[in-house]
This record gives C-alpha cells, structure tokens and sequence, in this order.
C-alpha cells in the first residue's frame, strides 16, 4: 500500500492533490506530472510513502532537475515505485547498469545448487544487495522550507508525510486528500 500527493507551492500558501503513479515509469514522468500541478514555475514536492517502510520527497522547481530524497533506498529498491527514485545518478552507477548481463553469466547448471567451485563466493554483490538502509539523495531538499537534513533523517516513516506537511503549514491540505 502507497500514498502519493503533489503539495504545489502558491501565492496563497500549499495546494495538495492525491496522485496516481500506476502511468508513471521514470523519474522524468513524475517531473512532468509535478509540474503540471504548478501553474507558475513554482515548487512542487511529491511526497511519498510506501506501507510505512519507506517515505520519499522529490522537489521540482519549475525546469530545474528534480532533487530526491529517499528515508531507506533498501526498502524503496524493492518497490515499484521507490525504482522510480532510486537513479542511476542517486545510486552512483553509470547509466544503464543494472547489473550483470544475462547473456555474460556461465549458467552451466548449478546455479539451482551449490556453487561450482569458491570463485563463485567470491563474486561482487548484485546492485540490489549494494543498496544500504540508510537514506538517499539530497539530505538538504527541504532546508529553505523548515526542514533541516538532521529533521529529515531522523523521521519515523510512519509519519514523515505529516511532519513535513506540518513543518510546511500545509498539513490541513495534505490530510484533505489522505
């Protein structure tokens, strides 16, 4: 279970609205979709929160690239929609590597069994297993709106949305569409 909301920055304070991110498959989409909420350029966060394991925050300002901030990248890594976060950029990869090539592995039939010789123990994790849970990306994302990088670190996800929200003085709007 997920909850995802657009808060828009106004003239007239902090507009919420409950989104969907089932046709969204890249971080580029969810740029798009924040910035439609936003008439005039202006900061729009999407807030994230996947079955309290996780909470996420990406802050477009008008054509600028996104920022991200990801509470535990482990957790978000085994959802759909924490993928959507979790670059290659934010990840520290190249592009484009995500992991080992099929068509490179030996799949000589033991890979159901035991290991065919200690080379194999010996072998880099896979970019799933690399991932920590420990948080990602930009740990300064809310600093000019009230919410330090130390606030934002030690937020339980069971409750991050709200607190931000609150910090914010838009959590009436954001309880408006929860």
């Amino acid at each position: 279970m997920y909850f995802a909301a657009l808060l828009a920055r106004t003239e007239d304070g902090w507009e919420a609205s409950d989104t969907e991110l089932d046709d969204v498959e890249t971080l580029a989409d969810l740029a798009d979709l924040a910035r439609e909420a936003s008439a005039d350029d202006d900061t729009v966060l999407v807030l994230i929160e996947q079955e309290d394991a996780w909470f996420g925050v990406v802050r477009v300002d008008g054509e600028d690239d996104p920022r991200i901030y990801v509470s535990d990248a482990a957790a978000a890594a085994r959802s759909s929609y924490g993928e959507i976060l979790l670059t290659d950029e934010l990840l520290g990869r190249e592009p484009g590597d995500d992991g080992p090539d099929l068509d490179s592995l030996d799949l000589d039939g033991t890979e159901d069994g035991e290991p065919s010789s200690t080379e194999d123990d010996e072998e880099e994790p896979s970019s799933a297993e690399a991932i920590t849970h420990s948080p990602l990306g930009d740990g300064e994302i809310l600093d000019d709106l009230g919410v330090g990088a130390k606030e934002l670190r030690i937020l339980d996800p069971e409750d991050a949305l709200n607190a931000i929200a609150e910090a914010l003085g838009a959590s009436e709007v954001l309880e408006t569409v929860r």
